[in-house]
């Protein structure tokens, strides 16, 4: 078992070396959260707001 975390380790850390370095040359292309996952949705708070920004383009018609 130990054996095998020995192994490892090494390889974990050439990984985070390599996305360091990845990073460094195309930069930080996919962030660690995605959008859906943060709470940055700003609302004046009125009832039908959700509704009037989500409305399907057909029904501008």
């Amino acid at each position: 078992m130990d054996e095998k975390k020995q192994r490892n380790s090494p390889d974990r850390h050439e990984g985070k070396a390599r996305r360091r370095t990845l990073d460094d040359v195309f930069g930080d292309v996919l962030p660690e959260t995605t959008r859906d996952e943060r709470d940055t949705y700003q609302s004046a708070g009125l009832p039908d707001d959700w509704y009037r920004e989500n409305r399907p383009p057909h029904h501008d018609r």
